[in-house]
């Protein structure tokens, strides 16, 4: 059985009540429900972990079995993996698998997660996620001097070393794994993926207006 698990806390400080704030015509958090049962033929069932009652009323409304986060694992500093745990604790079903599907990542391309279970499946993975490549030329700053750490000053962006950072857009790992500890390790699979919604990742409400910019124009592809 494969599942998926949204956590959607309340108590957001920067953009208060995110998860329930409009996305288009419909709250954000929904969006990653939506995604998860369109995708029926990877997931079997959807979760939702939260402490908060109105993200409770709305992911009970869109169909999503909710799983009440003990305030003790519901903080600001508290990992996600935490809350996997606890739902994988909490149902009686043998998972095998768990897809996480961040809400504050909510546009997908719609076929990338039957394209990254696929990889998971063929390799066996213990777990994947999705990376995509890093453009920037990037440096720390010392003494009032910037110091560049993945390039040389005045070598051209397009011969950059192809660097890579983790977008939150698709999650995949075994249940064994996640009980460990280990929603990503060193053998994790990096499913690369070039698209504009990677660089979707709502925390404020400019990450918010740039969603719904694009939600809108209903971008696609690059």
């Amino acid at each position: 059985m494969t599942i998926a698990v949204i956590p959607a806390r309340g108590g957001s400080k920067r953009l208060v009540n995110k998860n329930c704030l409009p996305l288009g015509n419909m709250p954000l958090l929904v969006h990653s429900i939506l995604y998860a049962k369109a995708n029926s033929n990877c997931i079997d069932a959807v979760y939702v972990s939260t402490d908060d009652s109105e993200i409770k009323k709305i992911a009970t409304e869109y169909g999503a079995i909710v799983i009440d986060r003990p305030s003790a694992i519901s903080g600001d500093l508290e990992p996600t993996i935490t809350a996997v745990q606890h739902v994988l604790q909490s149902i009686n079903h043998k998972v095998e698998n768990v897809v996480l599907l961040q809400a504050t990542n909510p546009l997908r391309p719609d076929a990338l997660l039957s394209d990254c279970f696929e990889i998971f499946s063929e390799f066996n993975c213990e777990s994947l996620f999705t990376v995509s490549r890093n453009h920037h030329k990037l440096g720390t700053i010392k003494n009032n001097i910037f110091v560049p750490s993945n390039y040389k000053i005045g070598q051209r962006s397009q011969d950059l070393k192809p660097l890579y950072y983790e977008n939150g857009l698709i999650y995949i790992a075994k249940s064994e794994a996640i009980m460990k500890g280990n929603l990503i390790s060193e053998k994790s699979f990096p499913y690369r993926l070039n698209h504009i919604f990677a660089t979707v990742d709502i925390d404020t409400q400019e990450d918010l207006d740039y969603a719904n910019y694009l939600y809108q124009k209903n971008i696609t592809t690059l």
